[in-house]
């Protein structure tokens, strides 16, 4: 399992996070990222970098953030025709457009 990013990040898209992932784990939602636990490396680069400490280590993670986390690749979202899976890197991918149905019903509340 790789890190995880949790409810802090949901509507908060800074992308410094992004810029240091050495192996380009972390997907873009709708108003979430999102790391690919079988991409990451667990090298902590992102920990720093997050302007809201979203991202926590697979050890101290919610286990619900945990679990969206993987969902986000494991299962088809809302509009999509396959899950995400592994793609290989979230720059040739680009914005996912769609969150997992937790981040989608929490920006309801």
């Amino acid at each position: 399992m790789g890190y995880v990013i949790n409810d802090k990040c949901i509507n908060e898209l800074d992308g410094s996070c992004v810029d240091v992932c050495p192996v380009d784990s972390i997907y873009e939602g709708l108003t979430k990222r999102y790391i690919n636990p079988t991409e990451c490396i667990d090298c902590g680069a992102c920990l720093p970098e997050c302007p809201v400490d979203a991202i926590a280590t697979p050890k101290k993670a919610d286990p619900t953030w945990a679990q969206d986390n993987a969902e986000f690749f494991s299962v088809t979202l809302p509009g999509k025709d396959a899950p995400l899976e592994s793609p290989g890197g979230a720059y040739g991918t680009g914005p996912i457009g769609v969150d997992t149905p937790l981040v989608a019903n929490w920006n309801k509340e």
